[in-house]
């Protein structure tokens, strides 16, 4: 779009005729005249997940029963569909397995890294981490008698604080809050410099923004399954183990699908080398056969292309927000500059909660996140231009007729 020339809707529509992501559209379930803007909360159901559930539950299981679990490869399932995700990551296929959710894994990987850096105390983290992984790392402390401390910082302090007594860095590569993008391979120097370890949360990165835990050192890494993967709702989560540190522990969930031989039903437990050992129960066969599904489209696009048009697509509704609603209040939370912005956009506003409820009955759907951010998710492989203007139309008539004053649009729900 040439910036010198006056923004349109027909030449914002214009943009999504030469999008080379278009044709993804139309793999996904959207209803009409719904403009949705929360795929880094939920992504949609894509067409062929309906396929593969239908086949699954009449075929597989409705048919093969037990048998699937060899004849279906279901027991291969979680090293499979990990191995899937580990290109999108920039890791080893050996290095990333599908299991549990999310605060489970973080769990798995903070005990371990601080099992490998026995003589440190501390966790070090921001308050405004995503909670699960704060409250995980609490419980974990607990556990282990109260001898760690988990310290929060601001996100600015962070190398300040990097010194002997840290064990492991944990962060979320992009704020779930404010987008904002941490620089993972320098913050990875930095926590290795002084002898910590690293473990990044990328429920909010992968499938949206390029991600290289190989080239940037990273040691463990977690993510969620139902964000920009498009598994479904509570999708199966994955993580990732550096392979220098597979082999050198053994992780406190030892359940017996990370036994060296499961079927061998020995009383006593030996990790089976490799990731493999990250493993607990029974694999959820019908939920990872979803989340492979939105694995396998994300794998058919390009992630530079991908990146390119998250930046276009939030570059055009920071500048239509602050052009068609200026005045209204609304104060910019996510970072102007590319290279630390990741595929949202949040504003703060006193009124956030009932502007955002006034908005999805507008059918525009984004989220609130406490205490006053709206926000809005960018899923290039959905998310039109033309998406873009009408939703920032939207907005705009909700603030020019105080429709978010109605007193219905205060109530809270239980999920924000």
């Amino acid at each position: 779009m040439n910036m010198h020339e006056p923004v349109t809707r027909a030449s914002v529509a214009a943009r999504d005729t030469s999008d080379p992501l278009g044709r993804f559209r139309d793999l996904f379930h959207l209803p009409d005249g719904l403009i949705y803007l929360d795929g880094n909360s939920l992504g949609p159901l894509p067409r062929r997940t309906v396929e593969r559930m239908n086949r699954i539950l009449e075929h597989e299981w409705g048919r093969m029963l037990i048998k699937g679990w060899t004849a279906c490869e279901w027991i291969d399932a979680p090293a499979r569909v990990g191995s899937k995700i580990a290109r999108l990551i920039g890791a080893h296929a050996d290095e990333v397995i599908c299991a549990d959710s999310t605060s489970v894994n973080v769990f798995k990987t903070l005990s371990a890294a601080l099992a490998l850096n026995p003589d440190r105390t501390v966790i070090l983290s921001t308050p405004d981490n995503f909670p699960t992984d704060l409250y995980i790392a609490q419980g974990l402390i607990q556990q282990l008698g109260g001898r760690h401390e988990l310290r929060m910082v601001d996100a600015a302090d962070i190398e300040h604080h990097l010194d002997e007594s840290v064990a492991v860095l944990t962060l979320t590569h992009v704020n779930y809050k404010t987008g904002r993008m941490y620089d993972m391979a320098h913050l990875t120097r930095r926590a290795h410099a002084c002898g910590a370890l690293t473990m990044w949360d990328l429920a909010h990165s992968a499938g949206a923004v390029p991600v290289d835990l190989n080239g940037t050192g990273v040691d463990f890494a977690v993510g969620c399954g139902y964000k920009y993967l498009n598994g479904g709702p509570g999708a199966p989560a994955f993580l990732y183990v550096a392979r220098i540190w597979q082999d050198r522990f053994s992780q406190p969930l030892s359940g017996w699908m990370g036994h060296a031989a499961p079927f061998a039903f020995a009383p006593i437990y030996e990790p089976v080398p490799g990731v493999g050992r990250y493993l607990c129960g029974t694999p959820p066969i019908l939920s990872m056969s979803a989340l492979e599904c939105g694995v396998d489209i994300l794998l058919e696009a390009d992630i530079q292309h991908i990146r390119e048009k998250s930046l276009a697509l939030t570059d055009l509704f920071i500048q239509l927000v602050e052009t068609r609603c200026a005045g209204h209040g609304l104060d910019l939370a996510t970072p102007r500059e590319h290279a630390v912005r990741g595929s949202q956009v949040s504003f703060h506003h006193p009124a956030g909660y009932a502007i955002m409820q006034a908005l999805i009955a507008a059918d525009v759907i984004g989220d609130f996140r406490a205490p006053d951010i709206v926000r809005f998710g960018f899923a290039p492989l959905y998310t039109r231009y033309v998406d873009v203007w009408d939703a920032v139309e939207r907005l705009a008539q909700i603030f020019e007729t105080r429709a978010w004053e109605r007193p219905e649009y205060a109530q809270r729900n239980k999920v924000t």
